[in-house]
């Protein structure tokens, strides 16, 4: 008898294990809660859809933080070129741009999705809009899926429901239920790459405020870095975001315990004394203007009032008569804008979720729940995150194509 496998998910993880099912000739059931497919895929990236990096496989691991060597199997089996070969042949075109990333050539997550579903939905996929209540099993072995349209009877059951980010998409977490009701430990969802709360009330005045080619450290309590990247950064309402930001959330653990400071270099390619003489042919050729208009040259303009502010010298000082203390004050400033960090926004807010279901407990060259025969989990439901850069999407289709191999 043909056998039935049942797809909890139709995300980028549910998708490539349906189109992988169907190519090996399996009768699929593929359970999505939302009436549109892939709704998370459509906002990635700012509705371009960061699908996937061009790094080599070993470069790929060192940008997964958490549980890399648990990966390894499936970025090999199901690698970046692979997936970029898949969607091509789909009739997606693709490009690469700064940084490895990959992007559809159209700039559209649309059109991710449209080529996802020509791979996945073939003539032996039927697509059940339901919500998974709970996994139907008997003597140590999956059975199936009860769903609010009915119990679905399988051979197989893939979860692969996302995380608890962006919840308007669907990932509110029902992954991690199911996988709770049949034993399997859920290590705590926290949210990752995820914009900072800072201390500083400052950071309100210079909200929308988008700093390019900028420097970002940060440093724990005992002033050990614990993560430094260049690139862009915005600031908000509430603190920052963007980018190097949110690849450096990823390395803030036990941030109610930690105390974590962020320190932006403003002038990265300047060393301390390269600024310090840039900044006196600045104050020589504005010689008789306040400090607060003598610095459109080095700084945005919103940032100047800010940087004035915090070093403690008078707004409406002639530069002339600033003194070799005050210069290098500002130089400081320049060179190290620090900022504490208070908290996380909401794991709503995150990209990624961090946490999820305990990678012992499943196989890394099947997928499968090493408690339960017969179910397997893909994606961000599983205990594995990684930095900004389409490494996140790529793990959700290698351990979905993992997945539909084995199921």
């Amino acid at each position: 008898m043909k056998k039935t496998v049942a797809v909890i998910g139709a995300g980028a993880a549910g998708l490539i294990a349906a189109g992988v099912l169907a190519e090996r000739g399996k009768d699929v059931k593929l359970i999505e809660k939302n009436a549109v497919l892939g709704k998370k895929i459509r906002i990635t990236g700012k509705g371009r859809c960061n699908i996937t990096n061009i790094d080599d496989i070993e470069n790929i691991l060192k940008n997964i933080p958490t549980n890399p060597k648990f990966l390894y199997s499936a970025l090999y089996s199901f690698t970046n070129m692979d997936l970029i070969h898949l969607l091509n042949s789909m009739g997606l075109k693709t490009k690469v741009e700064r940084g490895g990333r990959v992007f559809p050539e159209s700039d559209n997550a649309k059109d991710v999705v449209d080529a996802l579903k020509k791979y996945a939905l073939k003539a032996n996929v039927e697509v059940i809009c339901a919500f998974a209540e709970h996994l139907l099993f008997s003597d140590g072995k999956i059975t199936g899926v009860s769903t609010s349209a009915g119990k679905i009877y399988a051979d197989s059951v893939i979860v692969a429901t996302g995380g608890k980010s962006y919840p308007l998409t669907g990932s509110t977490g029902d992954g991690y239920r199911l996988a709770e009701e049949v034993g399997h430990t859920i290590i705590e969802p926290k949210p990752s790459l995820v914009p900072i709360v800072t201390e500083e009330r400052w950071v309100s005045d210079l909200m929308g405020l988008s700093l390019k080619n900028v420097e970002l450290t940060v440093y724990n309590k005992k002033n050990k870095r614990v993560f430094s990247d260049f690139g862009e950064m915005l600031f908000t309402h509430f603190g920052i975001s963007g980018p190097i930001v949110l690849s450096a959330s990823a390395h803030l653990k036990d941030i109610h315990k930690e105390e974590y400071r962020v320190c932006i270099d403003l002038k990265p390619a300047l060393d301390i004394q390269q600024l310090d003489r840039r900044i006196q042919r600045d104050f020589e050729k504005y010689t008789r203007k306040h400090l607060i208009n003598a610095m459109d040259d080095l700084l945005p303009k919103a940032l100047i009032p800010v940087i004035v502010e915090l070093s403690g010298i008078s707004p409406h000082k002639e530069v002339n008569q600033i003194t070799r203390e005050e210069r290098m004050r500002l130089v400081e400033l320049f060179k190290s804008l620090t900022l504490r960090v208070k908290d996380f926004r909401p794991i709503e807010e995150a990209i990624v979720t961090s946490g999820g279901i305990k990678v012992g407990e499943i196989n890394p060259s099947t997928m499968e729940s090493k408690l339960l025969a017969g179910l397997y989990f893909a994606g961000e439901v599983i205990d594995v995150d990684a930095y900004t850069g389409g490494y996140n999407l790529q793990i959700a289709f290698s351990t979905g194509y993992l997945a539909g191999k084995n199921a």
